[in-house]
């Protein structure tokens, strides 16, 4: 008689449907205040926030996408969104997402990141910029936007983005973007653009660790640094390298090409480089070379970095492979299956805001495992099949 009474929360759990997890998306953009009139509103703001983003997960490209995507999806989304005067036009998106504010749009998103995301010490965060070439107004005399983006090499997903000021450059945006970020425990890694004093400083005090490109925009610290190896590292005796000089070394192969990376690193404490005080937390320097044998050449590269982190070559080497995540898993991503250089957008705030609905699709399609297709075809399929956008947006929230 004893079989049978198991504890009600584990045998009837209810599952979560697709109108409570819709509801559980929009509450992450109910603090987004409409921005429309109060005369006039024919559509609810958050129902057509709700259908931008999931036509951007469905690969829209622009208004006339997304209101084809409703369209399409009219009976489903009239069963989870208030529809009362049927799904918006293509001008009302244009309208609604050039007018709302994309630092608020972001802060919603951040939300959800903060929720959901448990970022692990030591992940990777890698800062790049990214233009938008398409974004440029002639009429208006407005230049394409300049978007710089920190991207979590372990979670693929964008942790925020911030867009360079007309007539600036990502040196100015590059702090904005930090002081969005918890550092803590994690590796922050940059380009040469954003190797400057006062951003190692910035990462240092907000409790992360950085690797910073270092190129010809610091001519004598890159010279003091060559001569450091060129001094320091002996032409050969392998065993010697490894044991003192703290030397990593991978081959991998594909793509058709076979690619040979090794890494040294040596501390810094007793070097005297040139301005070496103006660092913060500055502890080794590093060299990287690359070989690649291609089908038809051989290319070498030898590249060279600052680091707070202590001496140890995988861990470094590491970390610089997987900056190259935000060019690969992001901007490759957002050109080709995204088609953002090629995006006419360019109203108001919507060049922004839109920047910002893609990088939020390539987020969620990223965090949904099951189905092992490309992002492309991930696109696609949720264009196609409701259950599968459902699955994309459940998968999100775990």
């Amino acid at each position: 008689m004893t079989q049978g009474f198991a504890p009600k929360s584990e045998k009837e759990k209810p599952e979560i449907t697709v109108k409570q997890t819709l509801q559980e998306w929009t509450s992450f953009f109910e603090p987004l205040e409409d921005p429309r009139g109060k005369q006039g509103r024919e559509h609810d703001f958050l129902s057509i926030v709700m259908i931008a983003i999931l036509a951007t997960i469905a690969g829209a490209e622009g208004w006339d996408d997304i209101e084809l995507y409703a369209e399409s999806h009219q009976v489903w989304l009239k069963e989870l969104l208030e529809l009362r005067n049927g799904v918006p036009h293509a001008d009302t998106y244009r309208r609604v997402f050039a007018l709302i504010n994309p630092e608020f749009l972001q802060n919603c998103f951040l939300d959800w990141v903060r929720q959901i995301v448990t970022q692990t010490k030591g992940e990777v965060i890698a800062i790049d910029g990214k233009q938008s070439k398409g974004s440029y107004d002639r009429n208006q005399k407005k230049s394409a936007i300049h978007v710089v983006s920190a991207w979590a090499s372990e979670n693929r997903l964008m942790l925020g983005q911030v867009r360079v000021k007309d007539k600036s450059n990502e040196i100015t945006a590059i702090p904005a973007l930090l002081n969005l970020l918890d550092l803590t425990g994690n590796i922050i890694t940059l380009d040469a653009m954003g190797t400057q004093s006062k951003i190692a400083d910035l990462i240092v005090q907000q409790g992360g660790d950085y690797v910073l490109s270092l190129k010809a925009n610091h001519p004598k610290l890159l010279n003091a640094v060559k001569e450091c190896f060129n001094h320091n590292l002996p032409s050969s005796d392998r065993d010697e390298i490894e044991s003192k000089y703290f030397h990593e070394s991978k081959t991998e192969a594909g793509h058709h090409r076979l690619e040979k990376r090794s890494c040294w690193v040596l501390p810094v404490a007793q070097m005297g480089l040139y301005k070496q005080e103006q660092w913060s937390g500055l502890k080794t320097i590093v060299m990287v070379k690359r070989k690649r044998h291609l089908w038809n050449k051989v290319q070498t590269q030898t590249q060279f970095y600052l680091s707070s982190l202590p001496s140890n070559a995988k861990v470094i080497s590491q970390a610089i492979r997987q900056h190259w995540g935000i060019e690969n898993q992001l901007h490759w991503v957002l050109d080709v299956t995204f088609n953002e250089d090629s995006s006419r957008i360019r109203q108001g705030h919507s060049p922004e805001n839109f920047t910002l609905l893609r990088r939020m699709a390539i987020s969620l399609l990223n965090r949904e495992t099951n189905s092992k297709r490309s992002l492309r075809q991930k696109t696609k399929l949720a264009a196609m099949n409701c259950n599968y956008m459902f699955d994309v947006l459940r998968t999100a929230l775990k």
